[in-house]
């Protein structure tokens, strides 16, 4: 299996696997069950050991790039707030006036000066404090100072901005990364590229099952005989394990010509897509020319439903050397290509094996050896489950 090796060895690496008609492989075939995808026990502790307990990405920074400048977001615990500061660091606060519980802010972003309670009026500074509370001379005496919005821990690193839903937490991402993946995504300068655009979709499947199809190489040509898998070799990971997190490179159709032939020195980027897992719902792939971001949360409270994300990062007008016109064309087309392929084949295929799930006899299920990432996934989710049940 390939681990700590310089990017085009990696892709060479790749070459030899597709000329050999295999993949790196895990030593054993794994197995779930269906009860991993509906049981409400299982959701309920994945919300509270998993995205309670370690970092999950919320955005790309340039999404609010600009004092007060704000998001909100349903997490699998909490309804958040996020808010760029004055002093340009990030906050991350339950979504919630603290006089009756109301949602204070329902807009999905935009930006402000302070947030008004569309119930009674109490307001509240952007650091979280409360600012306000209206007819205060009838209320009654309270310390206001207590009264503050309920922080989240949170933190801006390589370009993404990382939660943990949970107020009782506290939160080191380059920790939860390690050292291997840390420097990795420390490489790519991704607080350099611009958010063209991002959006969420709200299916009937579980988060897991979202999360698989999007770690997996082997279904490509077979799912995708007409988009992806006239680009992308089927079944061909060079991979790297991290423990936590994990990446591969897939060869695209295009890199052919280099199996007959030796490349030499010349640089093999532009015939690939890699792969990254980042534990615990985040994959990150890096195109030639742009990178995308998908993530995939857990309803709050249906197992069987959940909200994915995409993001499509990539250089900002100044630095492309596009008109701004030219540059909007070339991503929206490409944008509205991604869209094509998750609507008409990823999301069919992921319903109905949700619909699958729910069978009662469904019996037990299999994770090949090539399936690396997906069995990383399925280890390192087991081992967070572990680790908050000993604790409980």
């Amino acid at each position: 299996m390939t681990t700590s090796l310089p990017r085009q060895d990696r892709i060479r690496r790749a070459i030899e696997l597709l000329r050999h008609d295999t993949t790196d492989k895990f030593d054993d075939v794994v197995g779930f069950t269906a009860q991993e995808f509906i049981d409400p026990v299982l959701a309920q502790e994945e919300r509270d050991y998993v995205f309670g307990q370690v970092p999950s990405i919320v955005a790309h920074g340039s999404e609010i790039a600009k004092p007060y400048d704000f998001l909100t977001v349903t997490m699998p615990r909490n309804n958040v707030l996020v808010v760029r500061q004055k002093d340009g660091s990030v906050k991350a606060f339950v979504n919630l006036c603290r006089h009756r519980g109301a949602l204070l802010e329902q807009n999905e972003k935009g930006r402000c000066r302070f947030f008004s309670c569309a119930y009674h009026r109490w307001s509240y500074d952007p650091d979280g404090s409360l600012r306000m509370i209206t007819r205060d001379n009838t209320f009654g005496d309270i310390d206001r100072s207590a009264q503050g919005l309920v922080e989240l821990p949170c933190e801006e690193r390589h370009g993404f901005i990382w939660i943990i839903d949970n107020a009782h937490a506290s939160i080191n991402v380059a920790e939860w990364l390690g050292p291997e993946m840390d420097t990795i995504l420390a490489g790519y300068h991704l607080d350099e590229l611009t958010c063209f655009r991002a959006a969420g979709f709200d299916e009937p499947t579980n988060w897991k099952i979202m999360q698989d199809a999007f770690l997996d190489g082997y279904h490509i040509q077979y799912a995708h005989p007409n988009s992806a898998g006239k680009i992308i070799h089927t079944n061909v990971m060079a991979f790297e394990d991290f423990g936590r997190h994990c990446r591969f490179i897939a060869p695209r159709k295009s890199i052919d010509r280099w199996l007959e032939e030796d490349p030499g020195d010349q640089p093999l980027d532009p015939y690939v897509t890699e792969t990254h897992f980042l534990l615990p719902n985040s994959t990150l792939l890096r195109q030639p020319d742009h990178f995308q971001l998908l993530t995939f949360r857990p309803h709050p409270t249906d197992p069987t439903r959940s909200r994915m994300e995409q993001r499509l990062m990539v250089p900002p007008v100044e630095a492309s050397g596009l008109e701004q016109s030219h540059w909007e064309h070339r991503w929206d087309k490409n944008w509205q290509i991604l869209l094509t392929v998750l609507h008409n084949e990823d999301f069919p295929l992921l319903r109905d094996s949700q619909q699958g799930m729910g069978s009662a006899d469904a019996g037990g299920m299999l994770l090949g050896r090539n399936e690396v990432a997906n069995q990383v996934f399925h280890r390192e989710i087991r081992k967070l489950l572990a680790q908050g049940r000993a604790a409980t």
